[in-house]
């Protein structure tokens, strides 16, 4: 009668290695949930530049923006706006008012959990804008006192210039609701060529921002909002494990 129990050991080692072998290749499944990436056009708004016409005498400007995704990680990119600055200083007083566009493409670093659609961006920009000066004031330097600085009040307009630039993008983009998005970003932008003006530089580039004497680099910002249009998806689906 020994044979039966040695039968009915067998029979529950069988039953417990299926069990486990069962058990393994349902964590495996789980854990190789297909991911679903969406790709669309995202349209949206620079929100730090109607805070800053608000906010900031003499300026005034807005900026529309877009994105579409082309692979998994890279996104082509555009923003158009516009702007009007006054400029005022001890030796000099002009407006600066013009259109800007700049083109390139945005690379998301950022390795999303299941579900998320969270960036961490980096990009780059050709810029170009067209603009006027329009020269109100200045004074001629001199530390000479016996010939004292006056202000000559003489209106001049210089229309038909442009800019060129390069520009680098680091940026944090957040899905707040579903398909709405958050982003911030700073920017190092370095000047190509620019028209300037006989004996008058340009203090302000629309899209370029703040000049600097000897210098061919500049700095900028952005706070936006914007939109996903979803237009299809693509299923990442990860590797079982053997």
């Amino acid at each position: 009668m020994k044979i039966a129990p040695t039968l009915l050991c067998c029979i529950s080692l069988f039953c417990g290695t299926h069990v486990m072998v069962a058990q393994k290749n349902n964590e495996t499944i789980s854990d190789t949930i297909p991911k679903v990436e969406k790709f669309g056009l995202r349209v949206g708004v620079d929100l730090a530049k109607p805070l800053r016409t608000l906010i900031e005498d003499g300026y005034s400007g807005f900026e529309v923006m877009g994105d579409f995704r082309v692979t998994k990680r890279f996104y082509a990119a555009i923003e158009l706006g516009n702007e009007k600055k006054d400029w005022n200083e001890p030796y000099v007083s002009s407006k600066t008012s013009g259109s800007y566009a700049k083109i390139g493409f945005d690379y998301n670093a950022y390795e999303n959990w299941l579900g998320m659609e969270n960036a961490i961006t980096l990009g780059l920009r050709y810029g170009f804008s067209t603009f006027k000066q329009e020269l109100s004031s200045y004074r001629i330097y001199t530390d000479n006192p016996a010939f004292p600085t006056h202000t000559i009040y003489e209106s001049q307009e210089f229309s038909g210039l442009t800019a060129h630039w390069a520009e680098l993008i680091i940026g944090i983009k957040t899905e707040i609701l579903n398909n709405l998005y958050l982003s911030i970003n700073v920017q190092l932008k370095r000047k190509i060529t620019e028209d300037e003006p006989e004996n008058f530089a340009n203090l302000y580039i629309p899209g370029f921002n703040r000049t600097y004497d000897y210098s061919k680099f500049g700095v900028g910002y952005g706070y936006s909002i914007s939109y996903l249009v979803p237009i299809f998806k693509k299923t990442d689906a990860p590797k079982a494990e053997k």
